[in-house]
């Protein structure tokens, strides 16, 4: 593959290719002049008011995805975004065009001419063309310019695929288009398409560990076991199918049991891992309770508030099944962390202004980054000034009614649990602050 200098490397290569097309064909020696090749843009080539020379120019125009290795793919990644799994080369196209100026008679259409023979006649640049243009000699070296001698890091010449010469013909709108786009006068022209440019992606990428055997190996034969049926449409490897917190609540508390279900989930080792890509947490926490195949318990300690803030899951379990010694790890389900108010119920006084000022204490901590408000009812209140990460916020509701409210507080969009859904009808749980 490339870098990112493999474009500046072709237009050296090519003008190289140029410059020793004429000098081998005498081309100076014909016109009685001498010749030279630049590669600036046309507006660039002939000074305001200065005579023109006679002289080749090479402009790259322009640049388009090369439609077969465009096939390749995109960049991936993993689910969950955070890591690079592939790296697909930048495939392009690069599209120039060779004008010739002079200002004596026939000049051009010479210089021009003999540029056309010479693309014609090697169409392939070669390794060894690019690798003698770009590394040229010790004591030449020492005195170009930095950005010519960077060329020779371009790894133009080890790239899967040799740059090979088109012609592209250009009719007579697409060059008055172009001439009128670099704002210069017409020069006799030919149009070429080098393709194709790998440029290598420097992004890091993961990559997976060789496999050492497949399965068992067999102390008769010698060979590994290879892939073993099992006529079952349930998987013989540890599962997860659903995640349930303690009360039949939809969001996990930090202390609570949470029952994760599934098949296979007997042996040691029994861990439970927890990821959360916006705080890039992943910590493992020890299962609790008895193994058992259909179930691992999950509890988040308390003393781990600062640890597990509130916000969105990825858990899955991790044990060693029985007959194993390596440990497995089951499929990713969501879960939700959610805030705890640990204080209520409250009762307080209204002030002389008829409001009521509260201090909810609450876990896990707020961390940096994260909203927190306040239900009081059904009003929403924004918490006092505070510098997280804190476990208690002041609120302040203004002309309240007295009697009882019912307090929700909301981080990130997560609200504290309110609901005691384990009661059959459900029942409001005492989360209040009675106004007096």
């Amino acid at each position: 593959m490339s870098t990112a200098l493999a474009l500046a490397g072709v237009t050296h290569v090519l003008r190289d290719r140029l410059n020793d097309g004429m000098v081998n064909h005498n081309v100076a020696g014909i016109l009685s002049t001498s010749v030279t090749v630049s590669v600036a843009a046309p507006d660039r080539v002939v000074a305001a008011d200065a005579a023109e020379e006679s002289q080749l120019n090479l402009y790259l125009y322009k640049v388009t995805p090369n439609t077969g290795w465009s096939q390749m793919g995109l960049p991936s990644h993993d689910s969950t975004g955070g890591h690079r799994l592939t790296n697909p080369p930048l495939a392009l196209n690069l599209h120039y065009i060779i004008s010739a100026y002079s200002g004596s008679d026939l000049h051009a259409e010479i210089l021009l001419g003999y540029a056309m023979q010479l693309m014609h006649e090697f169409p392939i640049i070669t390794r060894e063309m690019v690798r003698t243009s770009l590394t040229p000699s010790p004591a030449i070296g020492a005195d170009l310019p930095p950005a010519l001698r960077a060329l020779s890091e371009s790894g133009l010449e080890d790239q899967f695929e040799q740059l090979r010469i088109t012609p592209h013909y250009l009719d007579a709108e697409e060059m008055s288009k172009l001439w009128t786009a670099t704002q210069s006068s017409m020069r006799p022209t030919a149009a070429y398409e080098v393709s194709v440019v790998l440029i290598e992606a420097t992004s890091p990428t993961n990559a997976p560990l060789p496999v050492l055997s497949r399965g068992e190996v067999d102390p008769i034969s010698g060979r590994d076991r290879g892939v073993v049926v099992t006529p079952s449409l349930i998987p013989p490897l540890p599962t997860l199918e659903t995640v349930e917190p303690a009360d039949a609540q939809p969001v996990i508390s930090l202390g609570a049991d949470v029952a994760l279900n599934g098949h296979h989930l007997n042996g040691t080792s029994r861990e439970v891992r927890l990821v959360n890509d916006k705080f890039l947490i992943d910590e493992v926490i020890a299962a609790t309770g008895a193994s058992a195949p259909d179930a691992i318990t999950l509890v988040v300690p308390p003393a781990r508030a600062a640890d597990f803030p509130v916000g969105v899951y990825n858990v899955s379990a991790r044990v060693t099944p029985p007959g194993e010694t390596i440990q497995r790890e089951t499929n990713q389900l969501g879960a939700v962390v959610a805030p705890d108010i640990i204080n209520l119920p409250q009762t307080i006084p209204r002030d002389g202004n008829g409001d009521v000022t509260m201090t909810i204490d609450f876990t896990p901590v707020l961390r940096p980054g994260q909203r927190a408000t306040l239900f009081f009812g059904q009003q929403e209140i924004v918490p006092q000034a505070f510098v997280p990460p804190v476990a208690s916020l002041d609120f302040i509701a203004e002309d309240a009614p007295l009697g009882d409210h019912l307090i929700r507080l909301r981080i990130d969009g997560i609200d504290s649990p309110i609901i005691d859904r384990a009661a059959t009808p459900p029942v409001f749980l005492p989360q209040t602050v009675t106004v007096t």
